[in-house]
Formats: C-alpha cells, sequence, structure tokens
C-alpha cells in the first residue's frame, strides 16, 4: 500500500527527469520536479524548455536491426511517455526519428500538464533527504555536483562533447545541392556533394583553422562517437570520407555517379527552415566556421542561425556508485538517472529516466526495486555503467552489450536474432512491472 504522502522529488526537467516524472505519475505517485533553467543557464542549453535537445534533432535510427531502434522497441513495450511525444514531433529523417525540437519539447510540456506534474522553476543545490531521483544531466551545476560526490564519497568524471551548426534552409544552393536519403529509401536528406579536389580543400582548411584553445589535459577528453570535425580530420586525410562525409548510397542526379564525398543536412524543425550540418560538430571559432564551412558547395551564402561549440559533460562513476536498479549503493531512496548515470545519448537517458521512475514508485508503495533482465538492451546498458570497470566511460546502445548468440549467425541476421530475443525477453518483463 501506498504510504508516501510526500512527492518525490526529481532534480532535473530533461529527457530522464521527464519520463521518470511520467512514470509515477502514471502510478498515482505524486511528482516535484524541479528545473533550475531560465533562471540558472548552462554552457549549452538555449532556451528553459522541458526535454531541450542541445546536440542533434535525431532520436537514431527506428529500425528494429539497429540497436538504438531495438532499445526504443523495448521502451515502447514498457509504456515510455517521451517516445509517444517524439512520435507527435515527428519530421522527416530517412530511417531515423528525428524531431522537430520546439515541438518535441511543447509535447513534453503538454503531457506534464496532463498528468498534473509542475514544473518548479529553482535551482537545487543540496541532496534532498527521502525519495530522489537527480536527473541534472551532464551540465549539473557544480554546487549540486560537490553535494552529489560529497555525499557518494567518490570523484566525478567528465568528458568534451560537440555540437554541430544549424544553418537557414533558404541561404542553401539549391541548384547545388540534392534531396535524397541512402540507398533511394526517400528524399529527406539535403547532400552537398564535393569532389577529390573540393574534399582535400576543405580537410587542408580544416587542419588550419583556428579553433576555441583546450587545455593540455582537456584534449584527452573528447568523446570518441562525437569527435570534433576538426579532430576527425586530424586522424588522417581519408577519415572524414569514410565518416560523416561518406557518400555510400548516394548518387548524382544528373549522371547517376557517386560523388567523392557528402555534407548531409538534416532538417530541423517542421517547416523545414532550419537545417542541421550532419556529423560536423566542431570547437571552430565563429568566424573560422563561417568561412570554411562556406567553401562546402552549395552553402556558399550559409547563414548561421546556431553556431557549432563544445560543452563539458559530467558524469558519475557508476560501477562504484550504483546498482542496475539506479539506487545509490550509500542510500536505497537515491537514485541517479540519465546521462549522469554514465548512459550517452537522448533514448539511453530516456531509459534510464522510465529505470529510475518505475523503480522509485515500487520504493513508494513499499515494494521491492527490479533489476531489468540482462538479455534486453536497456538491461545490457544498466549492467554495463553498473559493473566494475577500470576504464569506465559513457556508453550508448550498442549490440556488443547483448549476451552472445549460441549459435554462429552473421550480419543483418544475426542482429535481427538478436534483436527478436532482446524484444520477447522484454514483453515477458513487462508483466512484472505492474506497481
Amino acid at each position: 500500500m501506498f504510504n508516501q504522502m510526500e512527492p518525490v522529488k526529481i532534480i532535473g526537467a530533461g529527457l530522464a527527469g521527464c519520463e521518470a516524472a511520467l512514470q509515477l505519475a502514471k502510478n498515482g505517485i505524486p511528482v516535484r520536479l524541479f528545473e533550475m533553467r531560465p533562471e540558472t543557464k548552462t554552457a549549452a542549453h538555449r532556451t528553459g524548455d522541458v526535454a531541450e535537445l542541445v546536440c542533434s534533432n535525431s532520436l537514431k535510427s527506428d529500425q528494429g536491426e539497429n540497436a538504438h531502434g531495438l532499445l526504443k522497441a523495448e521502451l515502447r513495450c514498457y509504456g515510455s511517455a517521451l517516445l509517444g511525444c517524439a512520435r507527435q514531433a515527428r519530421i522527416p529523417g530517412g530511417k531515423a526519428l528525428v524531431v522537430d525540437r520546439q515541438r518535441f519539447s511543447a509535447e513534453v510540456q503538454f503531457t506534464l500538464d496532463d498528468a498534473g506534474i509542475e514544473v518548479v522553476r529553482e535551482e537545487i543545490r543540496e541532496i534532498p533527504d527521502k525519495l530522489v531521483i537527480v536527473a541534472s544531466g551532464p551540465l549539473t551545476s557544480p554546487e549540486l555536483a560537490e553535494s552529489l560526490t560529497g555525499l557518494l564519497g567518490a570523484k566525478r568524471l567528465s568528458f568534451y562533447d560537440a555540437i554541430a551548426p544549424i544553418i537557414a534552409a533558404d541561404s542553401i544552393d539549391m541548384n547545388v545541392v540534392f534531396a535524397a536519403s541512402r540507398y533511394g529509401v526517400g528524399r529527406d536528406y539535403l547532400n552537398c556533394p564535393l569532389t577529390r579536389k573540393q574534399y582535400d580543400r576543405l580537410v587542408n582548411e580544416l587542419l588550419e583553422a583556428e579553433l576555441h584553445p583546450m587545455k593540455d589535459f582537456e584534449k584527452s577528453s573528447l568523446f570518441e562517437p562525437c569527435l570534433p570535425v576538426e579532430e576527425m580530420a586530424r586522424r588522417g586525410r581519408e577519415t572524414l570520407a569514410f565518416g560523416p562525409m561518406k557518400p555510400v548510397g548516394l548518387t548524382l542526379p544528373e549522371t547517376g555517379k557517386r560523388p567523392f564525398a557528402v555534407v548531409q543536412l538534416r532538417r530541423e524543425n517542421t517547416e523545414g527552415t532550419m537545417f542541421n550540418l550532419v556529423g560536423f560538430q566542431t570547437r571552430l571559432k565563429h568566424g573560422e566556421q563561417k568561412r570554411v564551412f562556406r567553401m562546402i558547395p552549395g552553402l556558399e551564402h550559409a547563414e548561421f542561425l546556431r553556431y557549432g561549440s563544445m560543452h563539458r559533460n559530467t558524469y558519475l562513476d557508476g560501477p562504484e556508485l550504483l546498482l542496475p536498479t539506479l539506487q545509490t549503493k550509500v542510500r536505497s531512496d537515491l537514485f541517479i538517472a540519465g546521462q549522469l548515470a554514465g548512459v550517452e545519448g537522448y533514448v539511453e537517458s530516456i531509459a534510464a529516466g522510465l529505470v529510475a521512475g518505475i523503480n522509485a514508485a515500487r520504493i513508494a508503495k513499499t515494494q521491492k526495486p527490479i533489476e531489468f533482465p540482462e538479455p534486453t538492451m536497456i538491461g545490457g546498458l544498466l549492467k554495463y555503467i553498473t559493473t566494475p570497470n577500470q576504464n569506465f566511460q559513457p556508453m550508448n546502445a550498442n549490440f556488443g552489450l547483448l549476451p552472445l548468440l549460441n549459435k554462429r549467425v552473421r550480419g543483418r541476421a544475426k542482429r535481427n536474432l538478436m534483436a527478436e530475443m532482446a524484444l520477447d525477453a522484454a514483453r515477458k518483463f513487462r508483466r512484472n512491472l505492474a506497481v
């Protein structure tokens, strides 16, 4: 029987915090959701909106044989509220779940309002007593981070993340770019084709361009899955051509031939008035971004609506501090959710929020918290971030988190089989989630 009359406190109205709040509300548990923005700003957020997407507006692949597609399928199986909001805010993005940022935040706000959850605009600087979920994200304020690490008796970790610029659609030369998704699956992306000569010139300029300075110790703290474009260029002249600029699955409309390289532009909003330079996260100075990126064919007169930038992300040493339920080892009524727990990515943060919300609801109703099964993507992710690891770094969803198959299968067939087994385990586990 529910005996906690005080609301569960959630710190942070990002993806994890909002998902956790909605899971609690769904189970009849009162919630107070705290958000320090817009009064207290961060290095990367631009608004005070709930569930603001700071970096890309893509929630990655929606295909079942993809790790992120499987993660979404599991979240839908468990009743994720934010994936429903993402569906409402979806815009064309090929096989990916791409959303209009502002509409997505508005959908989440509407869902919170509909559930009777008030967003309290107040900065929390010390960890409260009683049942609480800390989902303050990678941009946690120094005061709160100090309070948390002092309570947990452990150090915090950090890495540096980068975001890509956004340009105005009407500043793109449509006589040069062409609309297409890879392998002819739709026309959701704009593609800026480059010849070998144009590619080499762009790489040369990226290597010579002026950067915002970093200290020596910071250079070793870059996050590998989201490297700045200029850092990728430094790792080899062909790195970009085999990375974000790979032309595979794309052909020039006038010749039917493959360009040497492409820069893809992804729609940012429903109206299609803004486009993101896919894979072009950067720490170039603003003037250099304008100069260098305008060398890309079709972007000679690009109007920059948001420049790329870098920011420091904070996360905790999950293997040292957390249980697979996302409770802390030192306090069973204190949960850590989202990127602060050591998951990396939008959908992964939603997953951590869902787990923390469900287990906080169970504690509120004097029930035992529940561990998600390892054969699922969520279970595998939780196992990774809570298992001893001397070289712990934030983790995205990937098939390496799932158990090995007991028979030899390769390629897409292997991924399909692993996804099928994981989703079957998730459906069976769903019956245990009632609180």
